[in-house]
């Protein structure tokens, strides 16, 4: 029995997708990609195993060319299907296609989905490919609220303010993110971007000491051209004093 193209669920099919699931997880991926294919094969009106085949190319093939025209053959039998729409919006965006994404993620916000936090995060993300700060900034905003203090997310946040010219609320961002890092060792990254924007403002002061405690703070591992940014800082903001 068949609704608008899109087959009545078949419970057999749950044991044969754990199983896909579990040779994707366990690393066995062209198996499991076989598996997957063969299913959809025999079950080509079946929204979950289509959707699985996406899944599989895209996540754990990270070939997202491939896995977008599954989230598409999803779409056409059941439109109003969010998780489907969601993954096409996520799949979009890895390809560059950030006007579609956008367009994907109003649609998944506007319907109502519970995976908000990721929905603001990659709709930002896109949103500040296109230019659209603003619009990414409000973003991040919404982030914030659903995993306050995160200091990743004031770290973007505070990118975003800086491209709208809100220095000061961008320094403030950086100093909320360094502040709720207490515990681990400082980001010299942060201090890195929070100095360049105090340079930007003249407080060259406040900068200079920004770039001393990131050049203090380098950690190995961190990449060499961060370290480069904050030699040059530091040489900027010596030399006009």
């Amino acid at each position: 029995m068949e609704h608008k193209g899109r087959a009545r669920w078949l419970p057999e099919l749950g044991g044969q997708l754990r199983e896909v699931d579990r040779l994707r997880r366990s690393g066995r991926y062209e198996l499991a990609l076989a598996r997957i294919r063969e299913l959809a094969e025999a079950h080509p009106t079946q929204v979950r195993v289509l959707l699985e085949v996406g899944l599989t190319l895209g996540i754990w093939g990270r070939a997202p060319a491939e896995a977008l025209p599954w989230f598409e053959r999803v779409l056409e039998l059941a439109p109003g299907h969010l998780t489907t729409r969601l993954h096409r919006a996520l799949t979009l965006a890895r390809l560059g296609r950030h006007t579609e994404a956008v367009a994907d993620f109003n649609t998944v916000e506007s319907v109502g989905h519970r995976k908000l936090l990721i929905l603001y995060v990659k709709r930002a993300e896109s949103l500040r490919a296109l230019d659209q700060h603003a619009e990414a900034e409000r973003d991040w905003t919404r982030a914030l609220a659903e995993d306050p203090g995160n200091p990743w997310l004031l770290q973007q946040r505070a990118q975003s303010r800086a491209q709208l010219g809100r220095l000061e609320a961008a320094i403030q961002d950086l100093t909320d993110a360094l502040a709720s890092e207490q515990e681990e060792p400082v980001d010299p990254e942060l201090l890195r971007e929070r100095g360049a924007l105090r340079a930007r403002l003249g407080d060259t002061a406040g900068a200079r000491a920004d770039f001393e405690a990131g050049l203090s703070s380098f950690r190995e591992g961190d990449p060499p051209e961060l370290l480069d940014s904050l030699r040059q800082g530091l040489q900027d903001t010596s030399s006009t004093r």
